[in-house]
């Protein structure tokens, strides 16, 4: 069944799709988003559980830093819709933001659904429509997108069209990275979808595994390499999970993929100094066990107290034979070996993607005329704490604006 000529299609009802489809409203275009899933915006809400993370106030030359080797084919969009514009934009949909402690921003309400659900509203009075339960599977031999939907096939007419289908992470929300292979067929170039901002594997002993299963490791520091971060991670079963790590994965994810592991340390205490814990360590023990002695004297939780036992079990010597020196240096630089990335369906996002030499300055496939691509589907990665959010918004309003030129233009 072929369906009316629409001016654009949009495929992908998430940030950066529906913010594509605001801009080309906003231009006087006629404008149909499609989705796959059975409402709009279901990974936007799933980032927006613990408190949606908008953007970050950090200043644009130290935020745009953040986007590591994307950074040159990025700033262009979000300089031209920079965090001060998402702020104001999520103000007059009846949202005010706030700046939390660690710069990050944050709606007063912290949550998601009252956004999307203004947003929509918003769309829906500029005459954007939504048509759900559609699952996009390329073109026809004329260049008509091709729909699954549950009452068969459908075929649209579409003058333009925003590609905004997420990478692969969290698939069942919609977001399964089958995009892939349908570019690919048309000779476009994507670098291969990989976890980021995410969990590592680690062979935990049987015992730390099971009491130690979903506990923090608060107020600690992070080193690979020349890169640290602070901050707190969570024990899994099967490996650590959580914000400081996740700051790290790029890194951590390619030394796995060159040598098949990499030994992470772990500062406990990274406020005090050696002295200071050696002076702390050398006071008498008396009757106390060592895990009790650790508690009081290095303020050790359980659970770091518990990969120190660790370590010790993988260097082959008992804890309580180490030296008030050696045990001192021991707490702030644990060796963790990492074995594993974990899979992308449990990542916050998804590194690789289309690459940018395949697109034009306004975002428009050189080899698709007409047919252009934002969000998460392109090759760049940035840390959580608003940057994911900032340039899907940033790359969905560029490639509206682009779509408006082409249209323009024809």
């Amino acid at each position: 069944m072929i369906m009316p000529k629409t001016q654009v299609a949009i495929i992908g009802a998430g940030p950066a799709g529906l913010m594509a489809a605001e801009v080309l409203a906003g231009g006087g275009a006629g404008v149909t988003v499609y989705d796959a899933m059975p409402s709009a915006g279901r990974k936007f809400l799933m980032a927006g559980r613990g408190g949606l993370n908008l953007t970050h106030s950090e200043p644009l030359p130290e935020f745009l830093m953040r986007y590591g080797e994307a950074q040159p084919r990025l700033a262009p969009a979000i300089s031209a819709f920079p965090p001060a514009s998402l702020r104001a934009w999520s103000e007059a949909l009846g949202q005010p933001t706030f700046i939390g402690s660690s710069g990050r921003v944050f709606p007063t309400t912290f949550k998601a659904s009252p956004l999307l659900r203004a947003w929509l509203r918003r769309l829906d009075a500029m005459g954007v429509e939504l048509a759900l339960r559609h699952r996009w599977t390329g073109w026809n031999d004329d260049g008509q997108l091709l729909f699954q939907t549950s009452d068969g096939k459908r075929v649209v007419d579409a003058r333009a069209t925003v590609l905004a289908l997420g990478g692969a992470s969290w698939p069942r929300l919609g977001s399964n990275g089958a995009w892939v292979e349908t570019l690919a067929a048309e000779g476009v170039a994507v670098s291969p979808l990989r976890p980021a901002n995410c969990g590592f594997t680690v062979a935990w002993s049987e015992i730390f595994r099971d009491r130690f299963e979903g506990e923090p490791l608060k107020g600690i520091a992070l080193s690979f390499g020349s890169h640290s971060v602070r901050g707190e991670v969570i024990i899994t079963r099967a490996g650590l999970e959580g914000g400081a790590i996740y700051a790290l994965s790029a890194v951590l994810r390619e030394a796995i993929a060159n040598a098949g592991k990499a030994t992470l340390h772990v500062a406990l205490r990274p406020d005090l100094q050696m002295q200071d814990l050696m002076a702390q360590l050398s006071r008498p023990r008396g009757r106390q066990s060592l895990s009790n002695f650790l508690r009081k004297a290095a303020h050790l939780s359980p659970a770091a107290i518990g990969l120190l036992q660790e370590a010790a079990i993988a260097s082959g010597v008992p804890l309580s034979s180490v030296s008030s020196a050696s045990l001192a240096g021991l707490i702030n630089d644990v060796p963790v070996e990492l074995n594993g990335v974990v899979s992308i369906a449990r990542a916050i996002s998804t590194a690789g993607g289309i690459s940018f030499d395949e697109l034009d300055a306004d975002f428009m496939i050189r080899r698709l005329p007409g047919i252009f691509a934002a969000g998460e589907m392109l090759d760049w990665e940035a840390p959580t704490g608003g940057y994911l959010l900032q340039a899907s918004f940033a790359t969905g309003a560029a490639a509206g604006r682009g779509a408006l030129k082409y249209l323009g233009a024809k």
